[in-house]
């Protein structure tokens, strides 16, 4: 159990990097730009991937994690004030409590109800406190951010089944997702170029928050206790937030603070 919470807290010290950067490459096509990172951290492990567990619907599975969960993340930092987007991802710690019971053994208790509501409070605060416009028109922005919080507790629940997939999977997850972000660029995106500039911070996100990280997290979800693990989760977005604030890259508002400590405190109390 010690292992596996140090796996998951070095992934979560990972990831607190994330949002910073995907705000400082919002200049780069989502496409683009997910499908680089993803590519990147998939050839750092592609040297110990074996065919061992490597069916179809596992690899579906890592697609649906990896690509669907980062795409609709860098689609919120762009629609939406970047604060607000990244606290209301962060749901996603309170989403894996609450959703446990439902792969693995035990049962949603009123505690996990209770949590749900203070931390559902929290991002109802976010919308509100921006008042009637501001909402509106950053709407479509808290909806991807949302998505990226169910998408990415589905997908770390449903890994804790996989116990006979070796980690090496997840380089395969990387590139294959990486694969489909570039063929969508190419479809759907107007034609762009990465600059010299772009390259320090893409490779940043491809080696660590998009790279090491999910590695270190399979590890610690098939060796741990996924409500354990998920309690520990609960400090990555306050570090992520405050991590946007002083790179300028947003402001942290009384309101946004307090929101912030509600979805926290309800992730918190559905864990206890």
């Amino acid at each position: 159990m010690i292992r596996a919470n140090a796996l998951a807290l070095a992934a979560l010290a990972l990831w607190s990097t994330l949002a910073a950067l995907a705000v400082k490459l919002r200049h780069v096509p989502p496409f683009l730009l997910v499908g680089a990172a993803l590519t990147i951290g998939g050839l750092a492990g592609a040297g110990r991937v074996t065919r061992r567990g490597l069916t179809p619907r596992v690899v579906l599975l890592g697609v649906y994690g990896l690509f669907a969960y980062h795409f609709c993340l860098f689609m919120a930092l762009r629609l939406a004030p970047p604060v607000e987007a990244n606290l209301l991802n962060y749901l996603w710690p309170l989403l894996i409590v609450l959703l446990s019971p439902l792969f693995a053994a035990g049962s949603l208790r009123a505690r996990h109800v209770a949590g749900a509501l203070i931390g559902f409070a929290g991002a109802a605060m976010l919308l509100i406190g921006r008042g009637a416009a501001a909402a509106d028109a950053s709407w479509a922005g808290y909806g991807f951010a949302i998505a990226a919080a169910v998408i990415w507790a589905t997908y770390s629940l449903m890994t804790k089944r996989l116990g006979g997939v070796p980690t090496s999977a997840v380089a395969v997850f990387c590139l294959v997702a990486g694969a489909l972000a570039l063929a969508c660029h190419a479809l759907f995106e107007p034609a762009s170029s990465l600059t010299a500039a772009d390259a320090p911070w893409i490779l940043a996100a491809g080696l660590g928050p998009m790279g090491a990280a999910f590695y270190l997290w399979d590890r610690a979800l098939k060796e741990g206790d996924p409500r354990a693990i998920g309690t520990l989760a609960y400090l990555t977005p306050l570090f992520s937030t405050l991590l946007l604030a002083v790179c300028g890259q947003g402001r942290l508002t009384p309101a946004a603070a307090a929101a912030g400590a509600l979805i926290v405190g309800g992730a918190a109390v559905g864990a206890l």
